[in-house]
């Protein structure tokens, strides 16, 4: 009888010793292993599925990106369609919060200075106030994913005869959008609905929402009674003004670069369908995979695949369900080379001071995402040169490796021909996309070097200048 807690005493002896980054990094990948197995069996999908098509549609799910290898309408029951919605929740609503959650019952007695850590590494959370603010995140999604399969039932998809399919589907793409997943329960996603206003419209919403992030949607709520621009944290504004920008232009710049190039779908469709469609697929590409145009290098020129794999390289806002080096990076990144080229000392943004740190965290995820993004590429192009069929050229690959990378989950066609080794890579780039590159760094870099860490942080080096 005193074998089980000395078991679980050195259990939980083990999980105390992890890192956060460590801790988020094992927790990912126990929720990734449970809901392959869970999705694997006939209770949740047809025999098509098996363990390999399982693992990457729980992947998927859980970096909330929607690339997909099997049919979800037709090849998971309902039942494994409500299991694929709980992984999205698990996924979107913040991987990083709910371990840190879970860490607060695990880690129970440790010190203060871890407290603090997980604090700065985890940036949505104080000391004390991660279970407030988990609750806070989870009423915000439930009410506005409520709201949003309410629209959608009553005025979205009314062409639906059975009211419980209606019910499911409405509820299922609510869940689907609110967390930036992409996933629908159609194979050609939203393209039968590119002339319905509602669906655009409460589709657009809920991924803007929900790829704010909880801290923008907290202060703007905090805020709603005297709602002006100087009661907003710089943060806050930031993300609006860099969310709006990026819509505006991405739009623009689709309805520009498709209109010219005659041929393609954009030429085919009217100009009030295609406004609309180029607001949605501006506002889908920035991680929410959603799509009412079909995907192709037909379809599609290279300078609008180009301003798309742009904007999903960007993605969402710090916090947010979405992925890509988050629209505060680029701000950051914007605002130090304008210093730069000022001859400015410090980086300032609205009469703020930004501090060197963040400025070195932004070049650090852009640099190491890109960096991972053309790694990704070039084995992707390592294993299509071994393919004897459907070999894809170069933008194709590029494309595919940024949209799992960001965890956007469009598609032009690659995924469901890639082989066993190709889908392994596209499954750890959504990995390491939506734990974020410094993170799943640290993690390993910890784990490796720990003393090094701690001796270095005692250690200060001479200062000498670098020619650039």
């Amino acid at each position: 009888m005193k074998l089980f807690p000395k078991a679980v005493y050195r259990t939980q002896g083990w999980y105390r010793r992890l890192t956060v980054p460590q801790f988020t990094v094992v927790t990912g990948l126990l929720v990734i292993f449970a809901g392959t197995l869970i999705i694997s069996t006939p209770i949740c999908s047809s025999a098509k599925v098996g363990f390999w098509e399982a693992l990457f549609t729980s992947t998927s799910a859980v970096t909330v990106t929607g690339l997909t290898v099997i049919d979800i309408g037709e090849d998971l029951t309902t039942f494994g369609q409500v299991i694929l919605a709980a992984m999205l929740l698990i996924g979107g609503l913040g991987l990083m919060a709910i371990t840190t959650f879970l860490q607060g019952f695990v880690v129970r007695g440790t010190e203060l200075r871890c407290r603090l850590d997980r604090g700065k590494t985890l940036d949505e959370f104080g000391v004390g106030g991660v279970g407030r603010t988990f609750r806070g995140i989870a009423i915000t999604a439930t009410v506005l994913i409520l709201l949003g399969a309410t629209v959608l039932y009553l005025f979205g998809f009314n062409e639906i005869p059975n009211s419980g399919e209606r019910l499911w589907v409405s509820i299922f793409h609510s869940i689907s959008a609110y967390n930036n997943a992409g996933f629908g329960l159609w194979s050609e996603s939203l393209q039968n609905y590119r002339s319905n206003w509602v669906v655009n419209l409460v589709i657009m919403t809920l991924v803007v929402l929900g790829g704010l992030g909880w801290r923008v949607t907290s202060d703007l709520w905090s805020n709603r009674k005297q709602l002006q621009r100087k009661n907003l944290s710089l943060h806050t504004r930031l993300v609006l003004r860099t969310s709006f920008l990026l819509t505006l232009v991405g739009a623009i710049g689709l309805l520009i670069t498709e209109s010219l190039s005659q041929g393609n779908f954009f030429s085919q469709i009217d100009w009030p369908e295609r406004i609309i469609t180029a607001i949605f697929e501006s506002i889908s590409s920035r991680t929410a995979g959603f799509t009412t145009v079909p995907l192709s290098l037909e379809n599609i020129s290279d300078s609008g695949l180009l301003l798309l794999m742009t904007l999903m390289f960007i993605g969402a806002s710090p916090g947010g369900t979405g992925g890509g080096i988050k629209t505060t990076t680029l701000a950051a990144l914007m605002a130090a080379t304008r210093s730069t080229l000022r001859g400015q000392k410090d980086v300032v943004i609205k009469n703020r001071q930004i501090s060197d740190k963040v400025v070195l965290k932004a070049v650090g995820i852009t640099l190491g995402s890109l960096l991972f993004v053309l790694a990704m590429t070039l084995l992707l192009g390592i294993a299509n040169n071994f393919a004897e069929e459907n070999t894809f050229s170069f933008l194709e690959m590029l494309f595919t490796s940024i949209s799992a990378f960001a965890t956007v989950g469009f598609d032009v066609g690659v995924t469901h021909h890639l082989g066993h080794f190709g889908q392994l890579i596209l499954i750890l780039g959504m990995f390491v996309g939506r734990l974020g590159i410094l993170l799943l760094l640290s993690a390993i870099w910890e784990a490796i070097n720990k003393e090094r860490i701690q001796r270095q942080n005692r250690i200060r080096y001479p200062r000498e200048d670098l020619y650039v």
